[in-house]
C-alpha cells in the first residue's frame, strides 16, 4: 500500500512539474510577427540619396517619431509570389514594381509614418512580407500603421524625442517599454545601431509580437501592449546609442 502511494504521488508531482513547465511556455508566448520600427535620421545618416532622405527636415513627422519599416511574418517571406517579381525586388529599384492599390484614407496614413514609400517601400514590404498575411494590402498596412501610431503614442517615443542628439543606453528604453506596454515588455524587444563615422546611432527597434498581430482591429482600443505581452522574448541587441537628429 506504502509502494502504491508512494507511486501515487511520484506521478502527481510529475504532472504538477509539467504543468507549471506549460504554464511558463505558454506565459513566455511565441513571436508570430515583427514590428520594425525606424528611426530616421540614422537611417539616412547612411541613405542620402533616397527620397525619403533628400527631403528630410527637422519639421518632419519621422525626426521626432518611429517610422514604420516593416510588419513581418516570422519565417515567411514572398508567398505565391513569381520568380521575375522576386528577382526584381531583390534588384531595390522598388519604384519598379507593382504599386499597392491602397484606399485614400490608408494612403494617406500610411504616407504619414513610412517616409520610405517617397522609395517605394511600401511595394517592397508588400511584395516580400504582407503576401504572406493572407490579408489584403489596404488591411495590411492600416494595421500596421495603426501599430506604429500607437508606439508612437507612447513613454518609448517621448524618451526619443526628448534625447534628440544624446545618449540612450538600454535600460532607460527597457524601462519606457515597461511604463507603456507592461512589466517585461523589453524582453521582446531587439534594438539595432550603426555607426556613422565615429558615432554609433540607434537606427532601428523590433518589436516581436504575438499572432494576433493581424487580426482586423475592433474599434480603436489600443493593443500593442497585448500582442508585445504574448510574444516570446529575445536578446536587447545593442546596449546604447545616440538618437540622431534629421540632417547631415
Amino acid at each position: 500500500m506504502k509502494h502504491l502511494l508512494r507511486v501515487f504521488t511520484v506521478v502527481l508531482l510529475s504532472v504538477g512539474t509539467l504543468a507549471s513547465a506549460a504554464a511558463q511556455e505558454h506565459s513566455r508566448g511565441r513571436t508570430r510577427f515583427i514590428l520594425a520600427a525606424s528611426w530616421e535620421p540614422a537611417f539616412c545618416a547612411t541613405n542620402q540619396k533616397k527620397a525619403e532622405c533628400r527631403n528630410q527636415s527637422s519639421s518632419n513627422y519621422d525626426a521626432t517619431n518611429f517610422s514604420l519599416h516593416g510588419l513581418w511574418p516570422m519565417r515567411q517571406e514572398y508567398c505565391d509570389v513569381s520568380d521575375d517579381l522576386k528577382q526584381a525586388d531583390r534588384g531595390r529599384d522598388w519604384k519598379d514594381l507593382p504599386g499597392v492599390q491602397l484606399s485614400q484614407d490608408v494612403k494617406t496614413k500610411l504616407d504619414k509614418v513610412m517616409p520610405g514609400t517617397q522609395s517605394g517601400l511600401e511595394r517592397h514590404e508588400w511584395v516580400k512580407h504582407g503576401t504572406c498575411t493572407k490579408l489584403t494590402a489596404d488591411q495590411y498596412f492600416s494595421i500596421a500603421a495603426g501599430l506604429i501610431t500607437e508606439l508612437n503614442a507612447s513613454a518609448v517615443r517621448d524618451l526619443f524625442a526628448k534625447n534628440i542628439g544624446k545618449e540612450l543606453d538600454a535600460e532607460s528604453i527597457k524601462a519606457a517599454f515597461d511604463q507603456s506596454f507592461g512589466e517585461d515588455a523589453n524582453a521582446r524587444i531587439k534594438m539595432s545601431c550603426r555607426r556613422v563615422g565615429n558615432v554609433r546611432m540607434i537606427s532601428e527597434l523590433t518589436i516581436g509580437l504575438s499572432e494576433d498581430a493581424i487580426d482586423p482591429q475592433q474599434g480603436n482600443e489600443p493593443r500593442l501592449a497585448k500582442l508585445i505581452q504574448g510574444a516570446g522574448s529575445t536578446s536587447f541587441g545593442c546596449d546604447r546609442g545616440v538618437v540622431d537628429a534629421a540632417g547631415f
